[in-house]
């Protein structure tokens, strides 16, 4: 009969430590004989194995190595008479003549593209003519049309440029040679006296002192004049041309300019302007005269201080406030601000942030000056076929060609 677990456990409590150490001895003898049994096992199956290995000795080894090796030889030897073979073929052809099958390749595209340009051609041809509809064709007509009436109004504008042309041709005997676009350091601004740096009145008012007579008529300075003719020379170099007698211009400038006229470049009166057998619209009894700046770059007058061309229409620049006098001359060598009148006591257009003394001092920081007058218009429109009395002077410029 087996034990049952209870008796069991009875067992193992009561065992004492010398049982437990046999059973422990006896199961390792166990273990061991066990082992014993399975090592014959072991070698029986390496024996088997090496049964199965056929044995290789060294020599064999050895020998099969140099069969190898020799085989790769007779291989690389059956590819290296190929290698020549094609290393022959490369040098027989020369530097010349692979320049020369480049040259006829290219020669041979060039015949092909030149073969399919007029092709080309042909086939924008046909598809522009197929594009052009009948009605395409009355527009292009009437246009053309409209353009020939256009022509003909822009010659009769035209005829005083013509006529202006015309008359510098006969007058002054203009060169053809195109002046220099360079700018001098400082350009040249012709300066009126009468309307821009003081008012001369005739008769004299007797509510008001004039600062000085220039002989019958009363002369009243422009405030702030001193300091604007300093700026101008400092800036610029500076000239006087007026329209009055010499006698009279010298008694203004002496009285005006004291010893500061000797820095005036030169001092032209109405014998240097071109004279006409017209009056003046604003006033009929006095004779219309124009100032035309040709005879400063051109050298008018042989007494000038510098060479001929020296001043031209990049670098010089007429002030007058009476635009008609500058008829004669290129659109943008001329400003005309408003003209002074001794009533307006109030007057700063020559002082220090006064409207002309910013724009001519814009004017000499300018690189070119022409462009600066065109797009900073000033002061006074000047007269042209726009004008309402472009007409009047149209005559005027009429009468000078044929004289």
């Amino acid at each position: 009969m087996e034990p049952s677990r209870e008796q069991r456990k009875k067992l193992v409590r009561h065992r004492p430590k010398e049982g437990i150490k046999n059973t422990m001895n006896t199961e390792s003898t166990v273990l061991d004989e066990a082992n014993s049994d399975k090592q014959p096992r072991r070698e029986k199956r390496k024996r088997k194995r090496k049964k199965l290995v056929c044995p290789i000795p060294k020599e064999g080894i050895k020998n099969t190595m140099n069969n190898e090796s020799t085989a790769l030889d007779e291989t690389n030897s059956d590819k290296q008479p190929r290698r020549e073979k094609r290393k022959k073929l490369v040098c027989h052809i020369p530097k010349e003549g692979i320049k020369d099958t480049m040259n006829t390749e290219s020669t041979v595209l060039d015949e092909t593209n030149s073969d399919k340009q007029p092709r080309r051609e042909k086939r924008k041809r046909k598809k522009l003519v197929r594009r052009i509809p009948k009605e395409g064709i009355k527009n292009t007509m009437n246009t053309e049309s409209s353009v020939l009436d256009e022509t003909n109004s822009d010659k009769q504008v035209s005829r005083s440029n013509e006529l202006r042309k015309l008359y510098r041709q006969k007058t002054l005997q203009i060169s053809t040679v195109r002046p220099s676009i360079v700018c001098l350091k400082k350009k040249l601004i012709i300066l009126d006296l009468n309307g821009l740096l003081v008012d001369i009145v005739s008769p004299p008012p007797k509510y008001r002192k004039p600062d000085a007579m220039v002989g019958k008529k009363a002369m009243f300075k422009r405030p702030f004049y001193l300091e604007f003719l300093n700026f101008c020379f400092e800036k610029f170099e500076v000239a006087v041309w007026s329209s009055r007698t010499k006698k009279n211009i010298n008694n203004v400038i002496n009285r005006l300019m004291g010893n500061m006229k000797e820095r005036l470049l030169f001092c032209w009166d109405l014998s240097y302007c071109t004279k006409t057998s017209f009056k003046t619209l604003e006033n009929k009894q006095k004779p219309l005269v124009f100032k035309d700046l040709r005879k400063i770059w051109e050298k008018h007058d042989s007494n000038l201080p510098w060479e001929k061309g020296y001043f031209n229409q990049s670098n010089t620049l007429l002030l007058d406030d009476s635009p008609y006098k500058a008829l004669l001359n290129p659109p943008y060598n001329s400003v005309f601000p408003r003209t002074f009148r001794f009533q307006n006591e109030s007057d700063n257009s020559l002082a220090v942030g006064g409207d002309l003394r910013q724009y001519l001092d814009g004017l000499a920081n300018a690189e070119n000056m022409v462009k600066y007058v065109e797009q900073h218009p000033f002061g006074q429109e000047a007269i042209n076929e726009r004008s309402q009395s472009w007409n009047f002077y149209l005559k005027v410029i009429d009468s000078l060609s044929t004289c």
